[in-house]
């Protein structure tokens, strides 16, 4: 593992909060409208958490997580984030199947329209759900914003590397294990990458 890194995978600010607090392990993607080729890949397995505010939707959020959300003006932009944590992707599944998709509906924080939203975006494509195991980082890094961090775009690299050292995981390796494993087992797919860079 390396002890710094400066790659960061982008994403609401609740769904990070979400990840740090054990509320959930999940992203669910089909990549950002820049994503290079036009489809959602994954650029880092090992990555900083950055939030992002603007786009957050309550009408795409489980009604606990909606009522969390903090309000930005649209397209505003912040002078300054504070990363806080950063995780492994240990798992990337592929799924296209409606059903399978609707039975993960407990293990993430978003409600069916954001689902189906998803599911009609390129529907030749896969939904690829995540699984990230979460570090919360020994001191939290205030960042100063810069434009090239802005756009509807998964992965960045920030201005500045950041340390990993010290890091604390959020849950056991046992309770992760076990979450992956359901999750897994729901899907028939269990490509692990932790071992990977």
């Amino acid at each position: 593992m390396e002890l710094t890194t400066n790659h960061a995978l982008k994403e609401w600010a609740i769904a990070i909060n979400a990840l740090e607090t054990r509320k959930t392990i999940v992203l669910l993607r089909k990549g950002g409208i820049h994503e290079k080729g036009g489809s959602f890949r994954v650029a880092y397995n090992q990555v900083l958490l950055y939030p992002t505010y603007e786009h957050q939707k309550t009408s795409m959020l489980k009604p606990n997580y909606a009522n969390q959300v903090v309000r930005v003006a649209p397209d505003s932009q912040p002078s300054h984030i504070n990363i806080a944590s950063y995780a492994q992707i240990s798992h990337i599944l592929p799924v296209m199947d409606d059903s399978i998709i609707n039975t993960l509906f407990p293990f993430h924080i978003w409600n069916q329209e954001f689902v189906s939203d998803r599911q009609k975006w390129k529907p030749q494509q896969p939904l690829f759900v995540l699984l990230l195991r979460v570090y919360k980082l020994a001191i939290p890094q205030l960042i100063a914003y810069n434009p090239r961090y802005g756009g509807c775009k998964s992965w960045i690299e920030l201005n500045e590397s950041i340390s990993l050292a010290d890091a604390k995981p959020v849950l056991p390796e046992n309770a992760y294990s076990q979450l992956t494993t359901q999750i897994c087992k729901i899907i028939g797919n269990t490509p692990d990458i932790s071992d990977s860079n």
